[in-house]
């Protein structure tokens, strides 16, 4: 299996200084980060740390879930997912990811809503990047349309 890559090139102080976040691997992007836009509630068209590791979450997450349907003989017709990342004070000093929203609404043909519920839960415990994250709290919100 390939290993991915990004790196961050960063400048300055914690609170004055900034940085590029690249995406190497696949060079689609080059990203700007700061640790005072990281911490506001308006990120400003910076990203951060909480918001790179939603977006490979919810990636994964909905790669494995769509596995998991087809491999119980249905079909995922579309699966929109959301991770909620946060950030908050850690009791033993500095910062620290406090929690993980995983949130799929999915249009599936074959499965009723406990085979569905099964297969979300599979697929929150089974992803590599739930895997990694184990030191969080991950929940999740699961909805079958119609």
């Amino acid at each position: 299996m390939p290993t991915r890559t990004a790196r961050t090139a960063w400048t300055g102080s914690l609170q004055e200084g900034s940085g590029q976040v690249e995406l190497t691997s696949s060079g689609i992007g080059t990203y700007t980060v700061s640790f005072p836009k990281r911490a506001a509630d308006d990120a400003d068209g910076t990203t951060s740390p909480e918001e790179l590791i939603a977006a490979a979450h919810s990636a994964c997450y909905a790669m494995s879930l769509s596995g998991i349907i087809a491999r119980a003989g249905a079909t995922p017709v579309a699966l929109d997912v959301r991770a909620d990342v946060s950030l908050g004070p850690d009791p033993e000093g500095g910062f620290r990811l406090t929690g993980i929203t995983l949130v799929v609404e999915a249009e599936v043909e074959g499965l009723d809503e406990a085979a569905f519920q099964q297969a979300a839960e599979g697929a929150k415990q089974g992803c590599p990047v739930s895997k990694a994250l184990t030191g969080v709290e991950i929940t999740l919100q699961a909805s079958l349309a119609g």
